[in-house]
Order: C-alpha cells, then structure tokens, then sequence
C-alpha cells in the first residue's frame, strides 16, 4: 500500500524520512489493554509502525469504561474480549498500521519465543516476575528486542526501559544544527574560533564542527574537527600553527555523531536504579515510589490482589513491606509514608490523565526504541499525583467505596464528592485540535459536565478536518475530512461517553465575538481550557479570563516538547503576565540583497508570492471596487489629481495577459529579474574587489557575492519555477492553464529591458494617464478585466502549485547565493511557518492540565499546583511550582494584583465628579487621572479638563445599547511629592446601579 505522505506530514518534521521508514519497517507486541496501554496503542498506532499485536486476556467490565475511551457498554454487556473490543478501533486510527490481536496466555509458563519477530515488546498491567522475565528473555536476543514495562496503580505510575547492551541513537536531540558564521580563527596551539558578532555557539567539549567557506585558512574547509569551549562564543579546535592566516569568512555547523547507551536488565536495576527526576523540588521522590512499588509488588505475590481501598490494614502492612524494601536498595532515599498510605488507598483505582501523561512518555520511547532517534530513558520513571489525594485523605472511606459505575476507578483516588463536582463543572475550551481532541477524551473518562442541571463541556472551533490532522487528532477518520472539528470532535466525544453535554460552537474567539463569548458567558464558566497553536489568541484568551475573575488552563506542544500552565485567579500569575522575546525578524536588506542561509532564500520566496499573487491582485480588486469606471479615473488624473495606487494598478491592467503563453512570457521576465539582472545590478554596484573603509572586503561572511544564473530550459529547477510561475499567474488573472511549457517556448517573445532605475513622479504619471488611454481605446476596460483572483497561500495542497514556486524560487536563489539548497519537507515548514508534531507530546500535556484541573475544581492552594516543561526527545520533564501573583503596593494598606478590579455603580445623572468621589469614598485614595482605552476623560493639566467634571459618564462615554459598563484606568496621587502617579486596578464602571457584579 502507498503511503500518502499528506497523513505524516507534522510528524516527520519531528522524526525524519529516516525515522519514519524505520518505523514502517517493525513491529510491536504490546500487552494490557487497560488505560495506560490503550493510551500507547493508540499513539503508536497514529505514528505509523507497520504492525502492532495488541494482547490481553481479561473480558470488558464496568470499571473499563472509565479508563479505555475505545471500550462500550454495549462490549459489557455482551461480555466481549477487552482485546476484541479495541483492536478493531486501534486499526480505524491508521489504515498503514497492521493490527493483530491475541488473547492466549502470556505467564511464567508461556514459551516467549514469539516475540522474536517483534522489534519492541511493550508490557502493562503484567506482574513484576513476568517482567523480569520478558526482559531477560528480550535482553538476550541478538539484536536483543527493545523492552518497556509500564506499570499504573491509583496515583502512581512508572517506565522501566532496555534497549539492549549497547544501543546506538543516530541524532540525541533532534535539533537541527545552526550554521555559525566567523569572525576569526587564530593561528596557533591551540587555534581558537570566535564567533561573529558574539553569537553563541551552543557547542559543549568534545563534539566536533564541520568548517566551510574559509578563506586564507582553506586546509580547514570539509574537515572536522573537535572543539574545546573557551566561553560561549569561542572554542579552541587543536593546532592551527602551521596552516595559513585565516583571511576572513567561513562557518562552522555542529557535526552529529551516533552516541552508544548501555542498558541492565529489571534484575540488575532494581537494587541500584536510574531514576529520572521530574519534580526539583521533591528530588527523591523517584525512589520513593521505587520502593513503595517494589513493595506493592511483593504485597500481590504474597496476597494475591491489590491493597483494598481505604483498607489501614492494608496500608499499615504495605508501609511495613516498603521499609524492607527500601533496606535492601543500594540507592534510596527515606521512606514517604504518606506517599505509601495513598498508594495502598488509591492502587485498585486509575487516574485516566496520569495513564494519559505517562502512555504519551513510554509511547515515545517505544518511537525511540524503534528508530533510534532521539535519547533513550535511562532507566526508570516515576511520577505521581500525591498532590490530587493529599487534601482528601480526611474524607470517610465511603466516599472511595466502589458502586458499580464507570467511576469506580477514578473515586478508588478522588472520592465521591469530588467526581460530583467533576460532573458539574462547567468547561469553555477553545480549539479541538490535537490537545483539544486529547482533552475532551480526559473529560469523558473523568465525567467532566455530564450533570444534568448545571454541567457543560462548551467547544469552539472554526477550522475543518484535513486529512493532515488524523496524524494527532485522534477522534477525527478519514470520512470526517473537511467536516468542522468542533461538531465532529463533540460527537465523538459522546461515542466514549454518552452522558457527557457537549455544546459546539464554530466561532473564533476574538474581539469580534464578545457578543457570543461576552462576560456574562465566562462568568457562568467554572474553568477555561486553551487548546491553541498561536500566542496572540492565548492572549486573548487569557486577558477575559483574568477580566472575569475565570481559571485558565493552557498547553502547547512543539515536536517533542510541551508546556503546560495553570492560572488561577489571586494565586498565580496570568498568561500575559510574562512574554516570551519577540521572534527575531530578518532584515529587509538581507532578504532583498544578502541571503546568508536557507531560511533566508525561503522567506524571499514567500514573500514573493504575496506580493504577486495576493496583495497586488487584493489592491487592484479594492482600487477599481472603489473607482468603478475607468473613465472616471482618467478624467481624474488628467486634472492632476493623486490616486493612491493607481499607477501600479493601470501597470497591471496594461500589461494584463490574456493567453497562457502570455503567463509564460511573464514568468520568463521573473526568472531574468530575479536570478539574473538583480545579481549583475548588485555586482555592478559592488564589484567583487570593493573594500570598505578599514579595508576589509565587502563580499565576505556573512555577505555572499551572487552569481548571475543564465536560462536554461533543459534545467529542470528552470523548468519548474517557469512553470508555476506562470500558472500563478494564469489562476490571478482567470486564464486557463497548460504545462506545455517546452512546445511553446520557442515562439515566446519577451521583453528583457534593463530597469531604468525610479521614474520621477511627472513621468510616472505621464506614463500611467498613458497607458489608461490606450486601455480605453482598445477596449481592454472590461468587467472581468477589472477583475483578479487573488490567491491564498495553501501548503498542504501540492496539486496548486503553490509550494512549486515557492521551492524553486528558493532553490534558484540559494543557488545563485551558492547556499545549500533545503528540500522541500523544510522548505514547506518554513514558508508555511508549520509547527512540527506529535501524538506522544499532545498525549502528555493534555494529561497533565486534565490532573491540574482537578486540583482547580477542589479549590486546592498554591503549593499543590504544576506547571510542566518536558522535552520527550532528551528525555526531560520539569514539574515547577506556578508563578505566585504580584501584588502592587499603592499607599498606606491598599494594595492590588492583576486579578483585582474595582467596581463602581452609577446612573443617567451619574458625573465624572461623581465617578472620582466614589472611587475616593470606596477606596480611600484620591484619583488624579481617568482614562477609557485611549480616550483621555480627565486630566488635570490638559487645557479645559476641569470642565468636564460636570459631565455625566453617558456623555463622556456614549455606552452602546448592549454594554453595561467599561473598564477605565485610573491613577492616584503618588505618597510623596515629585514622584509620578500610580496607575491602579481597573475601575469598572456600570452605567446603572442594577449592573452585574463581575
């Protein structure tokens, strides 16, 4: 079966071609279908392996529903096969993934050698002595069968991985390799590499650098050589004495080399482990939970079941267990006790978001076991969410008692109580990507808004399924493409849950729709949820909820990494409360003249494409909606009249075509502008000998002399850029097209006049009022010729040729700039500005806002509060403490923070007067300015001010029918003289006494 390449396309930015066909190529056992292994079938499956066999021996219960999103009721009640049940959903999600299924047997008993023709074996829910021996069984394979052992009990979850003896990873990182420009290479022992304009180089001692483009010092060009850091902008690379001076240019980039990993079985890592550590600030942590589940361990051989819920007895004698364990590992830490009371409590129930969070993390390492691509954990992970059961542990027992429902996992760990709260809550989420689709799959298993009176799952999303999206968004099939994700997502959601209320919406969440999202809508929301891919809407996002007093949980991702942040209302900081730099622009001259790299050449490209084929054809369109008669223009300009545009747009109308050769003709032209003419303009302007002033050559790194590019139709580059360019322009101006370029080349006869440099305005005109008069003549000012089709640029299409002109603009370029040509895998990221993706990562931090939230609904203090930065790549994961919210002091006790707003209630006589004596009144502090948005509406020094005192707020404002109040910025006299006004919290005004309270 061919693979369409459009389904992967997020997902090989992040993995590459090399990754993916090894991941096409193996196959994968995974065993336990419960939460935590549906959740790594799913995400191996969307990645692509070619085959996975999914095993389980257990039959569908109740209890299953409120784990595994792809089991039914109606597979309870007809007693199927958990495995069964999945396997045929498991093989919906990618029709490039086998899917095989087997129920037999898997025990201390069972002849392993099966699992010989699997890559990866993958266990969950199997018992530690069918570990160890799985592993052993893997671990003397040759090559040996990469394992992973995943284990999930109430709170606490774990990944113990081993790849083998010696396991080589091709790229650690993943990052692509910057190239670093020069500023010198000393000549001695050792010779140190400066960087230019002290960029930073990112380099550590021992890796090696590959040099190219030196000059003076050419024996170091092609070669590699090992760096030793002097500082972050310079490295020694060995002895330089003896080769030339280094005259001036040249660059280096990071040269990747295989890293060997060595791995010990479970037997040999359980004394001593590898740990990582996710939460700095409970550092031992990881082998807390080592041990506690070690123990928790030796309780079920020795019981055969699982501490009963709530049992002290049970909890009492696990704890005992634990401290035995704990004694005998050589690398330990003091036991938790209260980590292992919870443990007992909750290890016969499940936290669907924990399995989400971890299955993302070891579906990951089974990605990575597969490709070697990227760091292997090495070799445990432990994370817990002692946070979420810490303030219940005072609640009876019956509230974690089982009842017969889909809950009974989930209240094993959060009680009753708080599963009713879960069950009212009222959610706004805003996107129904891929974190909104792993979120509403949360919000299914943990009954999120199903109350009948008061719960609510809102969504909006305005975009359409592509094909794309199936890669991540995992509720989405084929069939759905360009159905809305909102409505599609919400009915797939109550395919896993049929209680849930799901209401979809369709709209964008902006400014421009605060007549739907308005206060009244937030303030009837008990949490907000951002599943969003652009930082302007999270901004948005985040300023009503702060507005509106709402908590806002936010999350992104980025190939492997991801963030999660949770903002509270007077605990935290808000979203807009720290910015992120500003994404660095290239400058105008380097694109227009002095490409250096790649990305360079592909920024000119697009740009090229938006100036020709959508913003001219955008203005001509809105010139002649606004002058419809061309007569009129021209009597206009006759008289001497300014029309803003009108040369550039009679240009377009007298040079329009009207036949396909014509579009070639043009294209023709372009190619000649562009990768010719322009290289001999700058050449003649600057010669290849010009110096500057301190006699340092011009064309020198980073400035790279261009070499004008002679046509050649036989040069397939050539070939392509004419003819999509000349498509392009065949679609702007509504022309049929044909890709018979070669046939009717010949007959083409273009014009290749040298620019002459600008006209002066006189003439321009002259020519304009022309050009206009002979369109008129000629009758060439028609209806359709007032007309263009612009075009939107479209990445994912390649049947458009969109990204046809865009590669081969930048591959033209880059190659008369003598750049190393990009693909078009990256040429399409750049210029589509794509954000590369993964189902692992989107797994993961959907997981970890689903477990926040739950600390939100409970109304937990600061310290129990995540934020997380993970990297799946390294592997790292950050577990911080939010930022705690900022209070402004004013004068004498009165302080504010961002959360706070001040409330002032007025009426039809109510004066601007009145506004400062109530804030006065209320407050106790004197305003000395008032400001509505940028209208100033009372400031002192400003000339007739004082007047305006006796204004009524209506006057001063004109509220619109539908606001019944506005938020002013007021400030106040400072404590002491001479020093500026303090600006305060918001004022909200209401127009009437009878205004809501915010």
């Amino acid at each position: 079966m061919e693979i369409d390449d459009s389904l992967y396309s997020r997902q090989r930015y992040v993995l590459g071609d090399s990754a993916m066909h090894q991941m096409a190529q193996s196959s994968v056992f995974l065993s336990g279908m419960g939460g935590l292994g549906i959740e790594i079938g799913k995400n191996i499956a969307l990645a692509g392996v070619k085959a996975v066999t999914l095993h389980d021996t257990k039959q569908c219960e109740t209890s299953d529903l409120g784990c595994n999103f792809f089991i039914s009721k109606e597979d309870v009640l007809n007693q199927r096969m958990r495995v069964e049940a999945v396997c045929p959903r498991v093989a919906e999600l990618n029709p490039y993934v086998h899917v095989d299924m087997s129920s037999s047997a898997l025990d201390d008993n069972t002849d392993l050698s099966f699992l010989s023709k699997y890559q990866c074996v993958i266990l969950t829910e199997a018992r530690l002595s069918l570990q160890k021996r799985v592993n052993e069984f893997c671990h003397s394979q040759q090559p040996p069968i990469r394992f992973i052992g995943c284990d999930a009990y109430g709170i606490c979850m774990r990944v113990f991985c081993d790849f083998g003896e010696e396991f080589e990873v091709s790229d650690a990182t993943g990052e692509e390799p910057k190239e670093i420009f020069i500023q010198s290479i000393t000549q001695d022992n050792p010779g140190v590499v400066t960087c230019m304009d002290n960029q930073p180089h990112g380099l550590q001692t021992g890796q090696s650098v590959v040099f190219r483009e030196v000059n003076g010092m050419v024996e170091l060009n092609g070669a590699a050589r090992q760096v030793s850091v002097i500082s972050p902008h310079s490295f020694a690379i060995g002895d330089t004495s003896q080769l030339q001076p280094h005259a001036h240019g040249g660059f280096f980039v990071l040269v990747k080399t295989p890293k060997t990993y060595r791995f010990e079985t479970i037997e040999k890592q359980l004394c001593d482990p590898q740990v990582l550590i996710p939460d700095l600030s409970k550092p031992e942590a990881p082998l807390q939970i080592h041990a506690a589940m070690l123990a928790l361990d030796t309780f079920q051989e020795q019981h055969g079941r699982l501490p009963n819920t709530g049992c002290v007895q049970d909890a009492e004698v696990l704890l005992k267990l634990t401290e035995e364990v704990n004694a005998n590992l050589r690398n330990k830490a003091p036991v938790n006790a209260e980590l292992v009371r919870c443990l007992s409590r909750t290890a016969m129930g499940t936290l669907p978001p924990l399995a989400a969070a971890v299955g993302g993390i070891a579906s990951q390492e089974a990605l990575k076991a597969i490709t070697g691509k990227f760091a292997p954990l090495q070799q445990w992970f432990y994370l817990d969410a002692i946070e979420v059961v810490r303030p219940l542990q005072s609640l009876p027992v019956e509230e974690f008692l089982p009842r017969g429902d889909r809950y009974d996992g989930l209240r094993a760990c959060i009680g009753e109580s708080m599963c009713l709260e879960l069950h009212k809550l009222k959610v706004f989420m805003v996107g129904c990507g891929a974190i909104g689709c792993e979120m509403l799959k949360n919000f299914a298993l943990l009954g999120v808004g199903l109350a009948k009176s008061s719960g609510e799952v809102c969504i909006t999303d305005p975009d359409l399924i592509e094909k794309s999206n199936l890669n991540r968004q995992f509720l989405f099939r084929p069939h759905h493409i360009q159905k809305p994700k909102s409505i599609t997502a919400a009915e797939a959601t109550h395919d896993i849950n049929p209680d849930l209320h799901v209401n979809a919406h369709l709209n964008k969440v902006c400014p421009a729709t605060e007549g739907i999202y308005s206060d009244p809508f937030y303030s009837n929301m008990n949490v907000v949820v951002t599943a969003l891919d652009n930082v302007e809407a999270r901004r948005y996002v985040d300023s009503r909820c702060v507005s509106n007093q709402r908590p806002l949980l936010d999350s992104g991702t980025m190939g492997t990494k991801g963030h999660t942040e949770i903002i509270v209302p007077n605990l935290t900081e808000s979203y807009n409360s720290h910015r992120d730099p500003p994404e660095e622009e290239i400058p105008f001259c380097t694109l227009k003249s002095f490409p250096s790299v790649i990305e360079h050449t592909i920024q000119w490209a697009r740009d090229k494409f938006e100036n020709a084929f959508a913003h001219k054809p955008s203005m001509y369109n809105s010139f002649w909606q606004t002058h419809s008669s061309a007569e009129v223009v021209l009597q206009r300009m006759q008289a001497g009249e300014s029309l803003e545009g009108s040369f550039q747009v009679i240009k377009l109308l007298s040079r329009r075509p009207n036949q396909w050769v014509q579009c070639v003709g043009i294209a023709r032209v372009k190619f000649e502008k562009y990768f010719k003419r322009k290289a001999l303009q700058l050449l003649h302007s600057f010669p290849l000998d010009t110096r500057l002033k301190d006699g340092s050559l011009f064309w020198q790194s980073p400035k790279r002399p261009p070499a004008p590019i002679d046509f050649d139709l036989k040069d397939s580059l050539h070939f392509t850029f004419i003819v999509s360019t000349a498509r392009l322009f065949a679609e702007i101006y509504n022309i049929p097209y044909s890709e018979k370029v070669d046939k009717i080349f010949p007959s083409i006869r273009i014009s290749l006049k040298r620019n002459t440099g600008p006209q002066r305005n006189s003439e321009e005109e002259r020519e304009a009022v022309s050009q206009l008069e002979h369109a008129i003549v000629t009758d060439c000012v028609t209806a359709e010729r007032l007309q263009m089709s612009p075009l939107q640029f479209e990445k994912d299409d390649d049947s458009n040729g969109h990204m046809d002109f865009v590669a081969s603009a930048s591959a033209l370029r880059a190659r008369m700039y003598s750049i190393e040509p990009a693909d078009r895998l990256k040429t399409k990221r750049i210029a589509g500005k794509i954000i590369p993706a993964i189902a692992t990562a989107t797994a993961a931090v959907a997981g970890l806002v689903a477990i926040e939230m739950i600390k939100v609904v409970g109304g937990y203090g600061f310290d129990s509060f995540k934020n997380c930065f993970f990297n799946l790549a390294l592997p790292v994961m950050v577990l911080t403490e939010p930022a705690s919210v900022k209070r402004t002091h004013i004068r004498d006790n009165i302080y504010f923070s961002i959360w706070d707003c001040w409330t002032v209630y007025g009426n039809e006589d109510f004066t601007l007067s009145d506004l400062m004596s109530a804030v006065r009144d209320k407050y106790g502090i004197e305003p000395t300015m008032v400001v509505h948005g940028v209208k100033m509406l009372y400031v002192p020094v400003m000339p007739g001010h004082s007047k305006r005192l006796k204004l009524t707020m209506q006057k001063l404002i004109k509220p619109s029918a539908d606001r019944r109040y506005v938020d002013l910025t007021v400030s106040f006299a400072p404590e002491a003289d001479g020093d500026e006004d303090l600006p305060g919290p918001p004022v909200r005004y209401f127009f009437t006494s009878d205004g809501e309270t915010p």
